[in-house]
């Protein structure tokens, strides 16, 4: 070097031995002008490659890239200036040193490049450069060396030496700088590039390279979040590269091309198989059948990203280790005297620089990894939906739409969750390996009993986890239970209220969750134990490195450098250490997710060649030959053998007996079944309606189109001919009313309508109709079929299958199919058939007998119908099948009207805004027609989002129901945990001060001893302070759930009524896991990083008092990052809450309707709607990881700031600091990033979980029913001894503001009396009987049995004493003993002498466990049948003097149906009994009949006098039949 230069290339003299540092010309001409030119030969590769990559069209040529290019262009000609001086001066025989030559000459090259460069990146699209923004920051840099050192040289020698170079080089030196200014700015947007149409891009794709560095591009939406709540308009679109559509199908392309590779070893291997041992076979030592790797196709398919994160973690591993050597350096420092104050400052410069470099690497490693760990869960969700759209039914079958929904939601969170990990699997033992080097390097070999102590925890650590874990398995499974036990609660609230048999359930409930809290304690205590060991490891390993340390050996002293520097690299190892375990834990359950997933993935999917859509014979559109069917391949086939041709536009019946194959053939000819011989030819679109209407959450008009163009005629002729019109009249939004989940708050007719209009609209070739006509009522079934199927129908001339029982339509089919044990028995037109007096014939005969009453209603609705009666006819059938909201609902017609299709507005998992009943498009009469409506009569009331701060008075509950001594309990141990770490950092540096003094140290042992001691202090009082706080929470958990279910059990029905179940459960489930498991661990660990940056900045500034200047403006500023992160991120993580939900709802639906969407040739749009839905959730996610960037990156700052000041101050009071403080408070200011960085996460989860207080405080202080027992005033024992039921002057209404249902009801119904209870739909008959339980109190009047005021006594002590058959049967989940004795009140012989006389006794008799037997949830194990039975057996064993009958109506059998009315006309001859009659036959026999009118008595004496008096019920009798 010396030789280029002529001169010396390095003076130590002149450069670090002395007060004024300058480099020696030769480096300042040489290494110095090439750094920048080094640098971007280097990156010019990398940045053309990935510009070949990515081209976003090109930019205008503007006046900014015209003076880039400029200053670039005119750098050059200096450069060359320079070059040609040198020659001249060779020429003029004045040859300068070669350097002189090669210097310009290779910046010069450098700079023709940049600008190259400029004008090549503003083709591809590049609006901000970071390759040239560094490269110009270097050139900036390196010349400021030369610029100082020109200066004082011409100063000291009073002349410029060489005027030419000294001009050229400032010349250079102002352009270099412009040209870095220059750069900071953006170009214009590219020309042609496809973002523009988006109304809200993300800015982070336009961004400027410094804005995307430092995440300046979030700022706008923080300031936004801080000053109003976001909403999701707000958030920004997902960049290109996120969007579902693009991931879903890189991992379609890679999961595809497994699969094809698997499927190439398999047949390869079977060939060279082909000759096998039999033996072999035998023994069944076949191989496993080889499955693609789903992981291998997640590596695939992200490995760009992972390479890119893995470069900025290694490159931030090795610079964690920087700032260490450099604090070595500052105490040698301040230990020497002598050195030159400049070596200070530029280490505290140096340490700055490091840390903020780190920082802004650290947080686009994390951007990096976080957003591709978005993309993983984005493509797992996208790759399901789309196995799941084509897996066939056996698949199905075996797992249920729940499991399915798991993977989803449960596994793809998983691979979400370890993704961010996956690096540390090479960082981890990276960091261990360079911090033993360089441990070893200051400690010796004493390092490995610190090490060796790690090592020996990790063990331990994960066998805590291990245990741990297996407690929250345990209390899972329990807290499913709870949860189902509460959904079947609130379901069937209505009847625990009506046999007042809430304590038991209460009970079930309390235990339940007493295991629960059980374990949660266990869970806390070895939290507890956990954080114990967390914070005594670094203590501990620090304790036993420097106590070998100082006793192997008398010579070894321990210093100032020797103990904060290995401090120091301790802290580095502790974190990779810590994140081990959760490495370990997440990557089992990711294992376990992964071979879920890929077992799901590699399910056999249908085969779509199954059923031939090209060729068929002529005239026909539908043919069957030889066709053998199943369900799956392990199950024998269903239908077997058929042969089946059915003509263009005929209209073919199936029938048969229950089980016989209908529904199955229906199946068969959309392909849904395997085939397993034979062909099935369809020819033309298809249109299905399933037997189960399958309704989608979205409005009723996007229902029926189901995805096609709307037009109004087609569309309004539909809704007529399915009988809709009237049901439109009576929704909120008419046909924009949004349908709840699974068509909730429609009956069961009018889903089956909405399933059937949808079809109709589809104007398909070919109908297939299984069984439509049975959910509705007969009139609305002879009008559908009139309107729709029959000859006379909308769909006549189209060809259409219909599965049908409804024996009086079929003389008007064209053809009849006889379906029996899967195999066609007879088939024909109908006259044919009746002919041949075949088992059609029969089975006609048998069932026209056994329909008789079903007939008498069918002449009732004719003759309605031809009094054109017709609409009223079909709201009647409305509200009858809509049992649940007509028990519960004003009798006056108008106020039903708004009332009976209220949206049941589910709340959504998080904090569930519910969804607007009203879509945009409606013009503002119809809007203002439904909010008046809405306004008048709503049903279900919106559940609020909560929005804004939290208030104290949150807070505060959340401390009293933990205890207030608790919770100061907390704080006191907290503030001597702080005391004891400081106290024990403070004495090391007293004790490394000793080896300053007098090279040697004396009292070692009790050094050692007093260190130890504090330290572990530490520990015991973090230890108790866990412990404390584990019990206080627990202690809340269990208080805070108590309360909330004793106020449910004692709501009253109409909180039910208008509260939908999925919010109440959301409190027991979403909110009270926050309360049991996250709101103790967020509150420990906010204390922690509090009281950390506390004694941190005590430490600072006890050593060096100046720091407190800037403490001021560093607070001011973490004020104010705080204030506009929490605001924003509370707002975004509920924003992402409330939108996870549909994906998971629509996932579910669509994998209930898959054989509908496959029907009608759906299910591309349903892969977009999916795709819509999870990139509406990731947008949230997406803002919310940049958001915490964002937070990192100048929470950092300031953290970095903390440590150039205390380095700063430090090197000003070097003269009156030991280094033992300064090594003290450099290594403390280390760690404050971390804490402070913690501080603000934690302060916003808590405000984010403590949203879970507030809303189960809210539900647990609804008004209450009156007391089940008033201990004053109990009835007498034995009471009522006649039953006698006496109304007086009795007016009730549902709810305050609400009409009247019965208005001054004065009646007396003695003793034994038998009285039926007629009138229309919402006469008033269900609430009558509601009174009597008191299940409605009364608005005026009141109600005497056996003379005692019913109002004066306990509800418990009530209804305890009445007995109810209810309409619908409903059965909890449990024994049957359990279902009829929930007390355990009476004996064996009782229950088996109800089952006897309710008929049920040879059905249990036949199950093994008899009594035992286990009713599943809801009772859908039993038939509704058996039941109403086991109602029955209830009844029968109460034995009270007064029984409520509400006739079931369409909902049971006729024979069934008979043997109730028998047994209760036997068994209940002396009581009292009320029967709600829907049908008349079944009074005629009674004492007296009460007939309702609009909450009036109409009429009320024996039913003969009733007919001889022509009155009301004489009108219902004749139309009858039966007067």
């Amino acid at each position: 070097m010396d030789s280029l230069c002529g001169s010396k290339f390095w003076d130590s003299n002149l450069s670090v031995y002395t007060d004024s540092p300058d480099l020696t010309p030769c480096f300042q001409n040489s290494l110095l002008a090439w750094v920048p030119c080094i640098y971007l030969w280097v990156a010019l590769p990398f940045d053309l490659l990935y510009l070949r990559h990515h081209h976003n069209g090109y930019i205008v040529l503007s006046h900014l890239s015209r003076l880039k290019t400029a200053v670039g262009v005119l750098l050059w000609c200096v450069s060359w200036a320079d070059l040609f001086y040198s020659f001249h001066g060779m020429v003029h025989g004045r040859p300068p040193a070669p350097v002189f030559f090669i210097t310009p000459l290779v910046v010069g090259i450098t700079m023709v490049l940049a600008t190259l460069l400029i004008q090549y990146e503003r083709l591809r699209g590049v609006r901000s450069s970071g390759v040239l923004i560094i490269f110009w920051f270097l050139c900036v840099i390196c010349a400021i060396v030369p610029f100082r050192s020109k200066i004082l040289s011409a100063r000291a020698e009073g002349t410029i030496s060489d005027p030419f170079r000294f001009t050229t080089f400032y010349i250079y030196f102002a352009l270099v700088l412009s040209a870095l200014i220059l750069s900071c700015f953006r170009e214009k947007s590219p020309l042609f590039s496809p973002k523009s149409s988006d109304p809200n891009p993300c800015p982070e794709a336009s961004a400027g390279f410094l804005s995307r560095l430092c995440f300046w591009w979030f700022t706008r939406l923080a300031i936004l979040g801080y000053r109003r709540p976001l909403e999701e308009k707000d958030l920004w679109s997902l960049n290109e590269d996120d969007c579902s559509h693009r991931v879903v199908q890189q991992m379609l392309e890679a999961w595809q091309k497994q699969e094809r590779q698997t499927a190439g070893s398999e047949a390869a291997e079977a060939l060279g198989k082909k000759v096998c041992v039999e033996g072999e076979v035998l023994l069944g030592d076949r191989p496993q059948a080889q499955q693609p790797s789903f992981l291998w196709v997640l590596l695939t398919t992200f490995s760009s990203n992972l390479l890119i994160s893995a470069c900025f973690k290694l490159i931030q591993d090795l610079l964690s280790f920087v700032n260490p050597q450099l604090l070595s350096m500052l105490i040698q420092f301040i230990s020497n005297p002598e050195a030159p104050s400049w070596w200070g400052f530029l280490l505290a410069g140096l340490m700055f620089v490091c840390a903020l470099v780190q920082t802004l690497i650290l947080h686009q490693y994390y951007h990096c990894i976080f957003v591709s760990a978005l993309r993983v869960r984005t493509g797992v969700i996208g790759v399901i939906y789309r196995k799941a759209l084509v897996i066939t039914n056996s698949v199905k079958r075996e797992s249920t739409v729940g499991e399915i929904v798991n993977l989803m939601s449960v596994d793809a969170q998983r691979f979400m969750d370890v993704f961010p990990f996956l690096n540390l699997l090479w960082a981890t033992p990276l960091q261990v390996i360079l911090a033993i080097y360089f441990l070893w390097q200051i400690l010796g070999p004493s390092v490995l009993a610190g090490v060796g102590l790690m090592v020996l925890l990790i063990p331990l650590n994960g066998a805590v986890a291990m245990k741990m874990h297996a407690y929250q398995v345990k209390q899972m499974n329990l807290k499913d239970s709870r949860i189902k036990l509460m959904t079947e609660i609130l379901g069937g609230i209505k009847v625990l209220k009506l046999y007042a048999w809430e304590p038991s359930f209460l009970q079930q409930v309390e235990g339940i969750r007493q295991g629960e809290l059980q374990l949660l304690r266990k869970g806390t205590y070895l939290q507890a134990v956990s954080t114990f060991i967390w914070v005594c490891t670094p203590f501990l390993v620090t304790l036993i490195t420097l106590g070998v340390y100082v006793c192997v050996d008398q010579d070894n002293v321990l210093d100032a450098e020797k103990a904060f520097v290995s401090l120091a690299l301790f802290n580095i190892l502790k974190n990779p250490l810590n994140m081990l375990p959760r490495l370990i834990s997440g990557l089992t359950q990711a294992n376990v997710s992964l071979k879920r997933i890929q077992h799901f993935l590699s399910q056999d999917e249908i085969d779509p060649q199954c059923v031939e859509r090209k060729t068929i014979s002529p005239g026909y559109t539908i043919t069957i030959h030889g066709g053998t069917f199943t369900w799956a391949q392990d199950l024998p086939p269903t239908l077997h053998s058929l042969d089946i041709q059915i003509r263009k536009g005929a209209l073919v019946a199936v029938v048969g007996p229950v089980g016989c194959g209908k529904s199955s053939l229906i199946s068969a000819l959309l392909g849904e079944m395997e085939k397993l011989e034979g062909t099935v030819s369809v020819k033309g679109s298809v249109a299905y309606v399933p037997q189960l209407a399958w309704i989608q959450n979205c409005t009723l008009q996007e229902n029926v189109l189901f995805g096609q163009a709307m037009n109004p005629k087609r569309y309004q002729q539909a809704l007529e001919a399915c009988a809709l019109l009237a049901d439109l009249k009576m929704l909120p939004g008419g046909d924009q009313t949004e349908i709840g989940e699974k068509g909730i708050n429609l009956s069961g007719g009018q889903r089956q309508r909405v399933s059937l209009a949808r079809a109709v609209y589809s104007n398909a070739d070919i109908f297939l109709l299984d069984d439509p006509l049975s959910a509705v009522d007969s009139h609305v079934a002879k009008h559908i079929f009139d309107h729709v199927i029959g000859p006379e129908g909308v769909l006549a001339g189209k060809t259409r299958v219909l599965v049908t029982h409804g024996i009086s339509f079929l003389p008007q089919t064209d053809f009849i199919i006889v379906m029996a044990d899967g195999q066609v028995s007879e088939m024909g037109p109908y006259s044919e058939l009746m002919q041949r007096d075949g088992s059609f014939a029969n089975f006609l005969r048998n069932y026209t007998f056994d329909e008789g009453p079903v007939e008498e209603q069918q002449v009732l609705h004719r003759m309605a119908l031809e009094n054109g009666d017709e609409e009223v006819l079909l709201i009647e059938d409305t509200l009858s099948t809509h049992t649940d909201v007509t028990d519960t609902e004003p009798a006056l017609f108008q106020v039903q009207k708004q009332l009976m299709r209220q949206l049941s507005t589910m709340s959504s998992d998080g904090e569930g805004q519910a969804r607007p009943v009203l879509r945009r498009h409606q013009s503002a009469s119809e809007a203002e027609q439904v909010a008046k409506a809405k306004e008048t009569g709503t049903l279900i009331q919106e559940e609020k989002a909560e929005t804004g701060t939290v208030k104290l008075s949150v807070f505060w509950d959340y401390a009293k129901a933990v205890g207030l001594w608790t919770t100061l309990a907390i704080c006191v141990l907290y503030t001597g945990q702080s005391a004891a770490s400081i106290g024990a950092n403070v004495w090391l540096s007293e004790w490394t001060n000793e080896a300053t003094m007098d090279s040697r140290q004396n009292n070692t042992s009790l050094r050692l001893g007093v260190y130890a001691a504090l330290g572990i202090l530490q520990g015991v009082l973090v230890m108790l302070s866990a412990f404390t706080m584990a019990m206080g929470g627990v202690q809340a958990a269990c208080l805070l759930h108590h309360r909330l279910l004793q106020n449910k059990m004692q709501s009253p029905q109409s909180f039910y009524d208008t509260t939908p179940s999925g919010r109440i459960l959301n409190r027991f489930s979403r909110d009270i896991y926050v309360i049991d498991e996250l709101l103790a661990p967020t509150i420990l660990m906010l204390f922690n990083s509090l009281y950390t940056s506390l004694s941190i900045l005590v430490i600072i500034v006890a050593s060096t008092p100046l720091f407190l200047v800037v403490i001021v403006p560093l607070a001011v500023f973490y004020g104010f990052v705080q204030r506009f992160y929490v605001a924003t991120s509370r707002q975004l993580k509920r924003l992402e809450s409330i939108s996870r939900s549909p994906i998971y709802s629509h996932f579910s639906e669509t994998v209930t309707g898959t054989s509908v969407i496959r029907a009608y040739g759906r299910t591309e749009d349903f892969k977009v709607l999916s795709d819509i839905k999870v990139d509406t959730n990731q947008k949230s996610c997406y803002s919310s990881i940049a958001s915490n960037r964002w937070l990192g990156v100048h929470v950092e700052f300031v953290g970095n700031c903390v440590v150039l000041f205390a380095a700063l101050f430090a090197v000003i009071g070097r003269n009156s600091l030991s280094p033992g403080l300064v090594g003290l408070s450099v290594s403390y200011a280390l760690q404050v990033t971390v804490a402070l960085n913690w501080m603000i996460r934690m302060m916003s989860d808590l405000e984010s979980n403590i949203v879970a207080v507030e809303r189960v405080k809210e539900y647990s202080k609804t008004e209450t029913e009156a007391p089940w027992v008033v201990e004053g005033s109990r009835p007498p024992e034995g009471w009522p001894l006649h039953g006698e039921v006496e109304f007086r002057n009795y007016s009730v209404r549902y709810r305050p503001g609400l009409e009247l249902v019965l208005r001054n009801l004065s009646l007396c119904v003695h003793g034994g009396e038998k009285v039926g209870i007629v009138g229309r739909t919402g006469a008033g008959k269900s609430s009558m009987t509601l009174c009597l339980f008191r299940i409605l109190e009364a608005a005026e009047g009141e109600i005497f049995i056996d003379g005692l005021n019913v109002a004066n006594i306990g509800l418990h002590d009530l209804r305890s004493q009445l007995t109810i058959i209810p309409q619908d049967p409903i059965l909890f989940s449990g024994t049957l003993r359990m279902n009829l004795d929930p007390f355990g009140r009476y004996s064996e012989e009782d229950i088996w002498q109800a089952l006897e006389l309710s008929h049920l006794h040879a059905f249990v008799k036949s199950q093994p466990a008899g009594l035992d037997f286990q009713c599943s949830e809801g009772g859908e194990n039993l038939s509704v049948g058996q039941r109403q039975l086991v109602c029955l057996a209830r009844a029968l064993l109460r034995k009270s003097r007064i029984l409520v009958l509400d006739e079931a109506t369409a909902a049971i059998d006729l024979e069934t149906d008979d043997l109730i009315q028998a047994t209760i006309r036997t068994q209940f001859e002396a009581c009292t009994v009320l029967t709600i009659a829907h049908r008349l036959n079944t009074i005629m026999d009674y004492t007296r009949v009460l007939v309702l009118d609009r909450g009036v008595v109409a009429e009320f004496d024996s039913p003969a006098n009733l007919i001889a008096a022509r009155g009301i019920f004489y009108g219902m009798a004749r139309d009858a039949g039966l007067a």
